[in-house]
C-alpha cells in the first residue's frame, strides 16, 4: 500500500477532507514533476559533481498558484542559470487548469450568462470568479473565431441554405441585429456552416457581402441557392454564380398564402398548395397549380397571377426525389438559427459585437464537427447522380 492509498483510508476513517488529501498529494506529484524536468534538461542530478563546470545549472524556483477542481496548488517552478529551461509540465500564463476551462467555454456555449457561470464555478470548485475573469477565459474563442472565418471551404455544394435570425446586441443602445448564415450540403450529404455576417438589418448589400466571401474561399459550383424569396436575391446570386439555380422556399409561401387570405378559406387554400411542392413528379405539381389557381382565381385573382408568374417555385423538382423534402423550403436552416435563438435567449443581450461572435462560433464549430461524417437524409443514395450534375 503506497502513501497515497494510506492517506485515502485515514481521511476517510477520520471524516477529513478528501479534496485536500487529493490537493496536497497533486501539489507535490506536479512540484516532483517539474524537478524532474529540469534534471532530464540539465542531464545532471542536483549535487552532482557532473554538473561542475558543466556551462549550466540550477538557479532556485520562481513561486506560482494554479487552481483546480481539488483547490489551489501552489508550485515552484525550477529556473537554470541560463535561463534555458522551458517546462512542459504546465500550460504558460494559465492560473487554471484545462479542466475548469473547458467547462466554463462549454457553459457560455449554451447560452448560461457570465454572472451564472460566475456563481456555478464558485459552488463546484469554491472559488469564487466574477463575471470578467470568466469573460477573459472564454476569450480564448477568439482565435477561433478568426480561424472559422477565414478556413477554406470544399469547391462544390450541391445547396447553399441563406436565411437571417435577430438577436440582441448592445452598440451604443440594445437593439435585435440581424446575423446573416450561410449553410452548405456537399453531394455525400455532409453538411455545415459556411460562413456568416453580424449587420443592424437585413439587406441584400449584405447578401451579397457574404456571397463573395463564400466565393472568395474556394466555393466554385453551387447547384442550388435556396432562400425565403427576398426581393432581389436571385439577382444577387447570379451575379456571383450565374450556373446556380434558385429556389424560393415554399413553406415562406405558404405562410404569405395564409397571411394574405381570409381566415375561413387559410386551412384550405394551404392545404391546396401544399399538394403542389409535395406532389410526385414536376407535371404532377404543375397539373396540381393550374388546379388551385382556377378553384381561388375569382377569389383571390392578384395572388394567383403571383403564383403563377413565379419561376422559382418548381426549381427543386430539377433534382432526384430522395433529397426533394430537404430543397423544397429553408426548413433546414431556420431549425438551426432557433436553436441558436434557444441558447442566446438566456443572455438578454450580448455586450459586443466581439462577444456575439465568440458565442455564434461556437455554436457553429459544434454544428460543423456533428454532421462532419454524417449524410443528409436521402443523399447518400444519389451521389453519383449530383456529381454528374455538377458535370454537366
Amino acid at each position: 500500500m503506497n502513501d497515497f492509498t494510506t492517506d485515502i483510508l485515514q481521511t476517510l476513517v477520520n471524516k477529513g477532507d478528501l479534496n485536500e488529501c487529493f490537493r496536497s498529494h497533486l501539489e507535490n506529484a506536479v512540484n516532483v514533476l517539474l524537478k524532474t524536468e529540469l534534471t532530464a534538461f540539465l542531464d545532471y542530478e542536483k549535487y552532482e559533481r557532473a554538473g561542475f563546470n558543466s556551462g549550466n545549472s540550477r538557479n532556485g524556483a520562481y513561486q506560482r498558484t494554479i487552481k483546480t477542481e481539488y483547490g489551489e496548488l501552489s508550485l515552484e517552478i525550477p529556473r537554470d542559470r541560463n535561463g534555458e529551461f522551458k517546462q512542459q509540465t504546465l500550460p504558460t500564463y494559465k492560473r487554471s487548469n484545462d479542466t475548469l476551462e473547458t467547462t466554463i467555454i462549454h457553459l457560455f456555449e449554451n447560452g448560461v450568462t457570465m454572472s451564472e457561470i460566475a456563481q456555478l464555478i464558485e459552488k463546484m470548485y469554491g472559488h469564487h470568479y466574477t463575471p470578467q475573469t470568466i469573460s477573459n477565459m472564454t476569450k480564448a474563442l477568439t482565435e477561433e473565431v478568426q480561424a472559422f472565418k477565414t478556413r477554406a471551404l470544399h469547391q462544390e455544394y450541391v445547396a447553399v441554405f441563406m436565411d437571417a435570425t435577430y438577436i440582441p446586441l448592445k452598440r451604443q443602445t440594445v437593439a435585435k441585429e440581424a446575423v446573416y448564415i450561410a449553410i452548405g450540403i456537399r453531394e455525400d450529404g455532409t453538411k455545415e456552416v459556411l460562413g456568416y455576417t453580424i449587420a443592424p438589418t437585413e439587406s441584400l448589400a449584405i447578401w451579397e457581402e457574404l456571397l463573395q466571401d463564400i466565393h472568395a474561399r474556394v466555393v466554385q459550383d453551387v447547384l442550388l441557392f435556396i432562400t425565403d424569396g427576398l426581393k432581389g436575391m436571385k439577382e444577387k446570386i447570379h451575379q456571383i454564380y450565374p450556373q446556380a439555380q434558385y429556389q424560393h422556399c415554399c413553406v415562406h409561401v405558404s405562410r404569405n398564402l395564409a397571411h394574405k387570405v381570409r381566415v375561413k378559406d387559410r386551412k384550405e387554400i394551404c392545404e391546396d398548395f401544399k399538394t403542389v411542392y409535395q406532389a410526385s413528379t414536376k407535371e404532377e405539381a404543375l397539373r396540381c397549380l393550374t388546379y388551385m389557381t382556377d378553384k381561388w382565381q375569382k377569389a383571390y385573382p392578384k395572388m394567383m397571377q403571383s403564383l403563377l408568374a413565379n419561376q422559382d417555385l418548381l426549381t427543386f423538382y430539377e433534382f432526384p426525389p430522395s433529397i426533394r423534402r430537404t430543397l423544397y423550403s429553408t426548413n433546414l436552416i431556420e431549425s438551426f438559427n432557433k436553436q441558436i435563438k434557444k441558447y442566446s435567449h438566456r443572455k438578454e443581450q450580448f455586450q459586443n459585437e466581439e462577444s456575439l461572435e465568440r458565442f455564434l462560433v461556437s455554436i457553429f464549430d459544434h454544428y460543423n464537427q456533428k454532421f462532419l461524417n454524417r449524410s443528409h437524409k436521402g443523399f447518400q443514395q444519389v451521389t453519383d447522380t449530383l456529381a454528374s450534375m455538377f458535370t454537366e
